[in-house]
């Protein structure tokens, strides 16, 4: 119960984070750099009258629709909540904190700022397991059948709601939201490579039953073990492999120093580990 609502509370932080970026940063200086946030400001601009927070909504909702009509409900009730709490957040800051005016009249660095923040919170909300909607619905409709990747169906719709802002704000406004689309990428893939981080850690050492015994008993974690053969002096030798985060390794890394100096290890940084108690491999 208590991961359940420290995974809601995080999914919220998280689109509060957004939210965020999207009020202060990408609003007052009309840069539609993607996702549904990116359309309702190029929509917002075609309909001054509206609030954004309610385009998003509106927006949002249309978007489920078509999603239900040509997926069914593969989108997650983490996400429907995800999107719609973004939506109704950014709607939220309007009323309390209306922007009159961009924060200061330099554009990149409220850019970089902004979708720095943006994309930590995307981070956090995929890290949950939800996403935030918007575009992705439309990428996996074409994925569906058009056989697109969706990662590739994303940044098509992002591009081309960057492509649209030239024609509203103007080619300097509409290259920044270029930029923004690209940075929010990189960030994304980099903040979740830190929440996922994880090391294979070999290890040759003399007290080998030891540091099995510890990596099984005190941390938790599994581990391999083969035979090999020194090279020099054709001396068999155990070795173990296993997979660590980093404050596990850490306690690893001071024990193996307390019962055996000698020992050799080596740290491989993974992207990606599938199987057993990792990610599902379908």
């Amino acid at each position: 119960m208590i991961k359940k609502l420290w995974s809601f509370l995080l999914m919220n932080l998280g689109a509060f984070f957004v939210a965020v970026n999207v009020h202060f940063f990408l609003s007052p200086n009309d840069l539609a750099t993607g996702g549904v946030s990116g359309l309702s400001i190029v929509m917002n601009k075609v309909f001054p009258d509206m609030s954004l927070g309610l385009i998003m909504l509106i927006l949002n909702i249309l978007l489920f629709i078509v999603g239900i009509i040509f997926l069914g409900f593969q989108f997650g009730a983490k996400t429907i909540y995800a999107s719609l709490a973004l939506s109704f957040m950014v709607w939220g800051l309007e009323v309390v904190y209306p922007m009159g005016a961009p924060l200061s009249n330099d554009i990149l660095i409220q850019l970089i700022i902004g979708q720095i923040i943006a994309a930590t919170g995307m981070a956090i909300v995929f890290h949950q397991g939800a996403s935030t909607g918007g575009t992705d619905i439309l990428a996996m409709i074409m994925n569906k059948y058009f056989s697109v990747e969706v990662g590739k169906g994303v940044l098509m719709a992002d591009i081309a709601i960057a492509a649209s802002s030239v024609f509203l704000f103007g080619p300097a406004i509409g290259m920044y939201a270029f930029f923004g689309v690209i940075l929010n990428g990189l960030v994304i893939d980099y903040a979740l490579q830190q929440f996922d981080h994880k090391n294979e850690i070999v290890i040759i050492s003399r007290e080998s039953e030891q540091v099995r015994e510890f990596i099984v008993r005190q941390l938790g974690k599994g581990a391999t073990i083969h035979t090999a053969r020194g090279a020099f002096n054709y001396e068999d030798k155990e070795v173990i492999t296993t997979i660590l985060g980093r404050k596990d390794f850490a306690r690893l890394k001071k024990y193996i120093s307390s019962i055996d100096e000698r020992a050799f290890v080596t740290v491989h940084s993974m992207n990606e580990i599938l199987g057993e108690n990792f990610k599902r491999l379908a």
